[in-house]
């Protein structure tokens, strides 16, 4: 299977594929963002005639349409592909639900549940020397097109530089989207803070791993300790998808880890709010707050597309990851 079946892909030799944000390099972190803010119009068509898959296992109203009309920006054909539709695991292993895809597919996306999926299609493609890249679109490890998201929201309102004197505060689940927003923020010099019940903060390795690149990281059990003068404050849902049994445990659990407007009153004075949504007002976050002028969380929704817009342009266009290579 060579020559014209993949005459559609990357001809760079081993595809780059973005398993989590890290895996852009601080390079491509800046390059992705600079085409994310320019205007569609004036990228590369560098999608033209070429098909996307978007493999969902977990549905989502944000990242299938953040994706698709990413994808449309740039000439290329969206596929939504629903998981019972290729069973990984079931019907077919990771490795030859990846081999199928990229016969068709310039780029592979998936929204998956164990992210280990991820890393099999990734390796079956590159044992098979099939350049094409493996882009996660969440897993239960990592979330980095919404790090990607949140990164390009902070410079929109504090500016590349300013944003690294305004330390983010995640208040919550040291769950995917704090890793890889952790990550994502360490690689371009944003200090965090992270306030999370007993039993649900960041692992020692999760920590080794965000400090490893030079950020200034603080973790503590305390909400209103990380969000003394913090430049944003951000949650996310107390219980996400595959967790629905831990509800009622989860929510004594997470009592007084709420962005209200108390707290809120402890952060910089030009603070904001940030929410990766679905909100659950009164849980995690009040409406009050979520909903009051402080609030981005809708800019942030916005960026998704703007994002993965400028990863796909970065990872499809001429000379995508130029001295970016891991």
């Amino acid at each position: 299977m060579t020559g014209d079946l993949y005459s559609g892909v990357s001809n760079r030799g081993k595809a780059h594929h973005v398993l989590d944000v890290d895996d852009l390099g601080p390079d491509g972190i800046e390059e992705v963002l600079s085409l994310a803010e320019r205007d569609p119009r004036s990228l590369v068509r560098s999608l033209e005639g070429a098909g996307v898959a978007l493999v969902f296992e977990k549905p989502s109203a944000r990242t299938r349409n953040s994706s698709e009309l990413a994808v449309v920006a740039l000439g290329g054909h969206p596929v939504y592909i629903q998981g019972a539709e290729v069973g990984i695991d079931e019907r077919e292993t990771a490795e030859d639900v990846a081999r199928t895809l990229a016969c068709y597919h310039r780029v592979l996306c998936a929204r998956v549940m164990d992210h280990t999926s991820l890393v099999r299609m990734a390796a079956g493609l590159d044992a098979a020397g099939v350049p094409v890249p493996v882009v996660n679109l969440l897993s239960d490890r990592a979330h980095p097109c919404q790090a990607l998201a949140d990164l390009l929201t902070l410079r929109q309102h504090f500016g590349t530089e300013g944003a690294r004197d305004h330390p983010v505060a995640y208040i919550g689940d040291a769950n995917n989207v704090w890793r890889s927003l952790a990550i994502a923020a360490s690689m371009t010099g944003i200090p965090t803070r992270i306030a999370s019940p007993g039993g649900y903060g960041p692992s020692a390795e999760d920590v080794a791993l965000v400090r490893s690149f030079g950020g200034d990281l603080v973790v503590t059990g305390d909400p209103a300790e990380a969000a003394v003068g913090a430049g944003a404050l951000y949650t996310d849902v107390w219980s996400s998808m595959g967790q629905e049994d831990e509800v009622a445990t989860r929510r004594v659990a997470f009592a007084g880890f709420c962005i209200d407007e108390g707290l809120l009153a402890r952060a910089a004075s030009d603070a904001i709010v940030m929410h990766c949504l679905p909100a659950h007002r009164g849980e995690e976050i009040s409406a009050g707050v979520v909903d009051g002028p402080r609030s981005v969380v809708w800019q942030q929704a916005a960026n998704r597309m703007h994002s993965m817009r400028g990863l796909l342009a970065w990872l499809t266009g001429p000379g995508p990851a130029s001295g970016s290579e891991q």
